[in-house]
């Protein structure tokens, strides 16, 4: 079994047109993330509503694309201008939980 590795979450601050498949968003990430593209990392993009989410990333043998459609609500705007979230940030932005503020207890 491999050892659990953490790669960087990046968060694209333009909206997207969600008809974008993997070469589409591909293009976007070489543009925005220059060199990022194969390390596993995921990459966030929400549509101009922000009902939609979609998440490109590499596995080892192809890439993998998730997507997500909200019936009601949207995805919250409070991560707006950061384009990478911690892993917290990333749970809270796709449970809907919009924080007042972040604080870290510590960090090792």
């Amino acid at each position: 079994m491999r050892p659990a590795v953490r790669h960087p979450i990046f968060l694209y601050d333009q909206p997207v047109d969600m008809r974008k498949s993997f070469e589409g968003l591909s293009g976007l990430v070489e543009q925005s993330f220059p060199g990022h593209l194969l390390t596993g990392a995921l990459f966030l993009f929400l549509n101009r509503c922000r009902d939609r989410i979609k998440i490109l990333s590499w596995e080892d043998d192809g890439f993998a694309i998730w997507y997500k459609r909200l019936e009601r609500g949207t995805f919250s705007n409070c991560f707006h201008g950061q384009s990478t979230l911690t892993r917290q940030q990333f749970i809270l932005l796709l449970e809907g939980i919009v924080p007042k503020r972040i604080n870290k207890r510590f960090s090792l």
